[in-house]
């Protein structure tokens, strides 16, 4: 079962806002009320036994005030500035393993209303190269991390192992075959704009040559381990309005709850 966590943020803050503006407008004058109207009938003053009971907020108030602030600090937050994600697949192996904990730059591509994901503010556009969180084309409730490839208006072109971008081979330097006694893939690093990073793909995993042209306010994305990557080439191109935001940094590896957490991973995404 997929939780839209955006969501259920919005909605609590949304409750414990208007609990608490209920009960500052409705609720509070009231008790203070009562309490004006018991010490006008007592010619004693009243305990603080007795103020303390009527004065008292219901425990959901009570509840709302405390939270709301932390519910809505949290809300700003992964809305507009960071929001950590978990790598939970192999698709971009080397450059993320699975259970490494990432920060996404929220408003790098542009300021967007939480839930919804309309752009109200544009900023930066994808460039070739960067890992970008988008939402799944298929399943926009499903979060979805790969490498740009390709922007608007590009053809690209996939043929052993290599990638073409508008007639030019980007270019890749080996590095290993791995593991070396009985080598199952190649590691080596490939060049993408102005990125240099690093891909896997198996030796025996053919894959037929295929070929696409990139639509206007799309994108093309691939993942680093490019055997075992479920990406654009499989079902198609990411719109604009999928785009979560930029990821930029590995701040802890933590791949179960069975396993201590690490961070030999942590430093920025290349």
């Amino acid at each position: 079962m997929d939780i839209d966590f955006a969501l259920v943020l919005v909605i609590a803050v949304a409750v414990t806002g208007l609990v608490w503006i209920f009960d500052a407008i409705a609720l509070a004058p009231k008790r203070r009320l009562a309490v004006e109207t018991a010490e006008s009938q007592d010619t004693h003053a009243l305990d603080e036994r007795t103020r303390s009971v009527l004065i008292k907020e219901p425990i959901l108030v009570e509840y709302s005030k405390s939270f709301f602030p932390v519910l809505a600090l949290v809300l700003v937050l992964r809305s507009f500035l960071v929001e950590p994600f978990q790598i939970p697949s192999g698709s971009m192996l080397p450059t993320l393993q699975i259970g490494d904990f990432i920060l996404v730059n929220k408003y790098h591509y542009g300021i967007r209303l939480p839930v919804a994901g309309t752009k109200v503010v544009s900023l930066n556009d994808p460039e070739r190269g960067d890992v970008m969180v988008f939402k799944y084309p298929n399943n926009p409730r499903i979060n979805y991390i790969k490498r740009v490839v390709g922007l608007p208006g590009d053809h690209i072109r996939y043929a052993n192992k290599t990638l073409y971008i508008n007639g030019k081979e980007m270019e890749q330097s080996f590095v290993a075959k791995l593991p070396a006694n009985r080598p199952e893939r190649v590691l080596a690093k490939e060049q993408l704009g102005e990125v240099v990073h690093e891909i896997y793909t198996d030796l025996t995993y053919p894959r037929q040559p295929a070929e696409w042209v990139v639509p206007e306010g799309s994108y093309f994305m691939v993942g680093d381990n490019r055997d075992n990557s479920n990406d654009s080439r499989f079902w198609g191109f990411v719109s604009d309005e999928l785009v979560v935001g930029k990821a930029f940094a590995i701040w802890m590896h933590w791949p179960n709850w069975f396993s201590l957490p690490s961070f030999k991973n942590n430093g920025m995404i290349e």
